[in-house]
């Protein structure tokens, strides 16, 4: 069968981008195509296709490039495919149009509705002045679009409820993969580092709880720090972005010392997660990879109630939710998490979420036989 995966742009850097990478490999002869490429080197081998927007300067701003995107998938040719696979967060679900009769079977992968115009207050590009006046609009068109005969799988349930209410849609719910079996390929993370890592990892104190993400708001990377003053453990914040200053500040006023590792590397990071004896994610994500590569470490997990994390972490048992932010209920939350099992926390994780468990859960809901 002749196959199309569309994903909405290739960055260096992108969740999604790994998602619709591990879809490539289920299916080794489909043809990809985006809105645009920015990394070349992912997708070696594939017949990677680009839309005229990578031929204009939209390519280099998102928000800008907003309201030409829904028509630009819609008239993509897809007649050539058997089937065509859209991995999408924003509006790749519009590819090709509606589903006809004798044309090819159409399936979605909900990362989330776009956040810019159904949720921004989870995602500040859509705040954007332009992404403001168009969300009306768009909203209206996105909700026409998904009632064209697509069958849709969510990252989480947390996003399967999303499309409910934002597409009047419903999914199944097929957990992204994680690279379980690298992680645990290596027996200690801290051996494999040299250089600035390694002197990196030896300013690290013998205990301490991790927060890692980008510095920005949503991220509450300050809730860690709460948590690290409610067990009376030192804090390590490791991450890059604008709200450095105001974490910083933060960390110089807290009852324990607080660290900030700017910019790890990801063996930096993946050593981190092992020697951390709790691992602090605060945000409201749509899944949340960064928990599930935690407790495939062994290190137990502490998320928001709110989220997708929470599912995770709730399927492994391999961590506490945040009910509150006070600092009692952290303190007991952190404590049953710290409590808990590694080996199993392990274990469980690379049962749930590996690349071949997702791969067997894509092709089942497809009913396609990715060898043919």
């Amino acid at each position: 069968m002749v196959g199309l995966i569309a994903h909405e742009w290739i960055s260096v850097h992108g969740g999604s981008e790994n998602v619709a990478e591990a879809m490539a490999r289920v299916f080794p002869d489909a043809d990809v195509l985006s809105l645009w490429n920015d990394a070349p080197e992912r997708f070696q081998g594939k017949n990677v296709h680009e839309s005229w927007l990578a031929r204009t300067p939209l390519r280099k701003n998102k928000a800008a490039a907003l309201p030409f995107m829904p028509a630009t998938w819609r008239r993509t040719d897809v007649s050539a495919y058997d089937f065509v696979l859209a991995s999408s967060h924003l509006f790749a679900h519009h590819v090709g149009g509606p589903v006809q009769e004798d044309g090819p079977r159409k399936f979605v992968y909900v990362h989330t509705p776009a956040r810019y115009i159904w949720t921004p207050e989870l995602d500040e590009r859509g705040t954007n002045v332009i992404a403001r006046a168009a969300s009306p609009a768009l909203r209206r068109l996105d909700r026409a679009r998904a009632a064209e005969g697509a069958q849709f799988a969510a990252n989480s349930e947390f996003v399967r409820d999303r499309i409910r209410r934002s597409w009047d849609q419903d999914a199944v719910v097929i957990y992204p993969p994680v690279d379980t079996e690298a992680l645990q390929s290596v027996t200690n993370w801290k051996d494999r580092l040299d250089g600035p890592d390694a002197l990196a990892f030896e300013g690290l104190p013998p205990t301490f709880v991790l927060g890692a993400s980008r510095f920005v708001p949503y991220k509450r990377l300050d809730i860690a720090i709460s948590v690290g003053e409610a067990l009376g453990v030192p804090v390590v914040l490791a991450g890059s972005g604008p709200l450095r200053a105001q974490l910083e500040e933060r960390a110089s006023v807290a009852s324990v010392p607080t660290l900030i590792v700017d910019r790890p590397s990801d063996r930096l990071l993946y050593a981190m997660y092992e020697a951390a004896s709790l691992f602090v994610f605060p945000a409201v994500e749509d899944f949340g990879i960064m928990p599930v590569e935690a407790m495939s470490l062994g290190t137990p997990v502490l998320v928001n109630a709110v989220g997708g994390a929470r599912e995770s972490v709730t399927a492994v048992g391999g961590g506490a939710i945040m009910s509150s932010f006070g600092s009692v209920d952290l303190r007991l939350a952190a404590e049953t998490a710290v409590g808990l099992n590694s080996m199993e926390i392990r274990h469980r994780s690379a049962a749930l979420f590996s690349e071949k468990t997702f791969a067997n859960n894509l092709t089942k809901w497809m009913n396609i036989d990715a060898r043919r």
